[in-house]
């Protein structure tokens, strides 16, 4: 018997050893597994982007890049002039995705950090470029305001995660085109599914559109494509 007791002493140590290494655990006899990450069973593929700033203004002033650790950093003020003259949009600095899609599935992903005092700024969109005549510009964008330390909302619907203000985090926005559905995940949770807005050509956007006042900035980083 005291054998026997040594043994299963043993196998619970190398059972918990194990666990430790492979980010399991055991209850009850039941296994439980690490949660699935949002791209598992996608590819990553390469992107190109062009700039929209204000027209008059150098691209320096709205815009820098670190190469270091990889940052975008975009911002705009209130009284900036729209990106091309004669447009009657909100000012803004995007990066403005350039990989085009009608259909399959299509995942933005990356870091997000935006300072306090950003209030009314989109920092990511799914714009809808050629669509029926009549339906939405948009399939989803994402706003930021200041309340509850910075919050992101669906439009100004839906909250996708506050507490934004000055931390890194990560935004992935999952696009099935031919489904028609549209996933958004907050550090690696899934919090909202919705729908976009019927047929289109689309493409991702990100930096800020500000429909509020004073200045507003994002930055992003390990800013990533997926396909499905």
């Amino acid at each position: 018997m005291p054998a026997l007791r040594m043994r299963v002493r043993v196998g619970v140590a190398v059972g918990a050893l194990m666990a430790a290494l492979t980010g399991t655990a055991t209850a009850h006899g039941a296994t439980a597994t690490a949660a699935a990450d949002p791209t598992d069973g996608w590819t990553r593929k390469s992107y190109t982007y062009s700039m929209h700033k204000p027209y008059n203004l150098d691209l320096s002033e709205r815009y820098s890049y670190n190469s270091g650790t990889k940052t975008h950093t975009m911002w705009v003020n209130a009284t900036d002039k729209p990106f091309e003259e004669g447009s009657s949009t909100n000012p803004r600095t995007e990066m403005r995705w350039k990989n085009d899609y009608t259909s399959g599935k299509h995942m933005w992903d990356a870091d997000v950090y935006v300072p306090s005092g950003t209030n009314g700024a989109d920092i990511m969109q799914i714009l809808r470029t050629r669509r029926p005549s009549g339906t939405p510009a948009t399939d989803i964008m994402f706003r930021a305001s200041s309340a509850n330390g910075g919050t992101l909302k669906r439009y100004t619907n839906e909250v996708i995660k506050t507490g934004i203000y000055d931390t890194w985090w990560n935004l992935k926005v999952a696009h099935d085109a031919s489904a028609g559905t549209i996933k958004v995940y907050a550090d690696n949770k899934l919090v909202l599914t919705t729908e976009d807005r019927g047929e289109a050509t689309r493409y991702f956007k990100n930096g800020v559109y500000h429909h509020g006042s004073g200045r507003a900035e994002a930055r992003f980083r390990n800013v990533r494509y997926w396909t499905q």
